[in-house]
């Protein structure tokens, strides 16, 4: 079997779990691999991702390392048999694989909960807001690649809805404020924000200015939650692209996060009711 040249966001994934499995039953890479009669280059590319692993293959994995989490083991087992390619994999070659694993991430989660201090979530941009942000990159994006990265977006947008996702979103006053694109595009925006705001499965509250403090070591981040706690996925923005992370100590302080901001935004209502107000303050400018 020809190896992977670029593994998909669950490929990796079933990787790490193959090598955190390993790493607690306190096993090198070519003490598995004697285990398990094969060379340590083989292990090495399961971990990687670079090869598949079979529902059996796992198992036998999971025994050889004393793994008794039987719900961890059976959500991995159901890992090994996806098939079937993601909506997202006809864009690749024309995103980078920033996008896809985003999509891929959303498109396998069991809830998502979302938080922002610098625009309104993807997952609820009008298609002028995201191509207003978009626009912003420096050099300027062809026409093409504008336009491309915005119709992903809003698709993102379709299937999370109508796959009926449970989604929960934070979002600070100051995203709620920031223009992108002008003030009309910004009013529409929230005119739209709003009116999502009362889908039933979708939550979205603002952590206002009078809040002391907004909680956690980033400004823009997704939490995943999958099929067992420990395969929960944290994805955060960065300059250049996404970072991920998936270690329970990680996962743990993001939880801790999520409910700390739980605790500090405004309530549903109340936070329709100052995105209103914004709406009209941007909409009184505009005559």
């Amino acid at each position: 079997m020809p190896l992977r040249r670029t593994p998909t966001l669950r490929q990796r994934r079933l990787g790490i779990e193959l090598r955190k499995m390993r790493e607690r039953a306190g096993f090198g890479g070519s003490q598995l691999a004697r285990t398990l009669g094969l060379n340590p280059t083989q292990v090495t590319q399961m971990e990687s991702g670079k090869i598949g692993v079979s529902a059996e293959r796992l198992r036998t994995v999971a025994a050889a390392c004393s793994c008794a989490n039987e719900p961890l083991i059976s959500a991995l087992a159901d890992m090994t048999a996806e098939r079937s390619k993601g909506w997202w994999e006809a864009y690749r070659g024309a995103l980078s694989t920033d996008f896809l694993d985003v999509a891929e991430m959303e498109g396998h989660a069991q809830g998502l909960a979302t938080c922002t201090s610098t625009y309104i979530p993807g997952l609820l941009q009008t298609s002028a807001y995201a191509s207003a942000v978009f626009s912003r990159v420096y050099p300027p994006l062809p026409a093409h690649d504008l336009d491309i990265r915005t119709t992903f977006r809003m698709r993102r947008q379709q299937v999370v809805r109508s796959d009926g996702i449970p989604y929960r979103v934070f979002i600070h006053e100051a995203a709620l404020r920031m223009q992108f694109g002008g003030p009309r595009v910004l009013a529409d925006q929230l005119g739209s924000l709003i009116e999502d705001s009362q889908t039933p499965g979708l939550s979205v509250r603002v952590v206002s200015f009078d809040t002391d403090t907004f909680p956690g070591s980033s400004e823009n981040l997704t939490y995943a939650e999958g099929p067992v706690p420990e395969l929960d996925t944290v994805q955060m923005d960065i300059p250049n692209g996404s970072q991920y992370f998936d270690s329970q100590a990680h996962l743990e302080s993001y939880r801790a996060i999520f409910a700390r901001m739980d605790l500090s935004a405004l309530p549903e209502e109340e936070s329709r009711d100052l995105m209103r107000r914004i709406k009209k303050e941007k909409e009184d400018k505009l005559g």
